[in-house]
Formats: structure tokens, C-alpha cells, sequence
């Protein structure tokens, strides 16, 4: 099986977050030993941001750092168990608020697929971009 940089490379829907990734340095990490849980925004839902927003955070690494580590969860949560939860911690240090009333929605964004296996971790497919507060 594939790491979840790999894993998200050959899905072909999230260059944006790919590129993103690589930008702010976080590929080595990425493809450690984990386990991580990354909810991974699509190409549309970094559409969705306002224009120029993607290339401002390209050239600002620490901020495009933070935003990215706010869709990583330390560990391997599955959807069976994130529908368990009200929030979980992101690797950037703060907490994402999660409701599986309908569905699942983390914090705005809702889970269009779940559970996209890789071997260091899990891929949550996100419809929209999270911004830490």
C-alpha cells in the first residue's frame, strides 16, 4: 500500500493540497511513519477559496503550515470511530469540531468519502478548505 503523500498523488483530485504539501515541507512528514488521519480538501475545495488565496499561502510557509497541519489528527481514525467523537486535536494544536448528526461535517466541511486506506494512516476526502481560527 501506499503512504498517504502517495496515496494522494495517484487519486488525482488533490494537486492543490499536494502542491501545498510540498511547499510548506511536509512531505517528509507526511510519508513517516504515522499513523496519521489527514482530512484532505479536493482540487474544487480549494477552488471554493477566495481568488488569489492559494498563491498568497504558497509564498507564506509558516501560515500555509499551520492551515495544513489543522487536517492532520495524530493516529489512525477511522470513520467508525469519528463519528464517536464531538472534536479531535489536529497536529497543528488546536481542535476541529466534529458532527456526524447527518453525515459526517468536520467543522464546515463535510466528508464526501471516507476511510481511503494508506499504510501510514487514513485519508478523510473533505469538501471544503479548514481555516484555524
Amino acid at each position: 500500500m501506499a503512504d498517504i503523500v502517495d496515496t494522494a498523488v495517484a487519486a488525482g483530485s488533490f494537486s492543490t493540497l499536494v502542491a501545498a504539501v510540498k511547499a510548506a515541507g511536509l512531505v517528509e512528514t507526511l510519508k513517516g511513519a504515522g499513523p496519521f488521519t489527514v482530512f484532505a480538501p479536493t482540487d474544487e475545495a480549494f477552488a471554493k477559496l477566495p481568488a488569489g488565496t492559494v498563491d498568497a499561502l504558497l509564498k507564506d510557509v509558516p501560515k500555509l503550515k499551520k492551515i495544513l497541519t489543522y487536517h492532520v489528527v495524530s493516529g489512525k481514525v477511522m470513520a467508525a470511530d469519528v463519528v464517536k467523537l464531538k472534536s479531535a486535536k489536529t497536529v497543528e494544536g488546536s481542535e476541529v469540531k466534529i458532527d456526524a448528526s447527518s453525515g459526517v461535517k468536520v467543522n464546515n466541511a463535510t466528508v464526501t468519502t471516507p476511510d481511503v486506506a494508506a499504510d501510514n494512516g487514513v485519508i478523510h476526502i473533505i469538501d471544503t478548505v479548514l481555516m484555524p481560527a
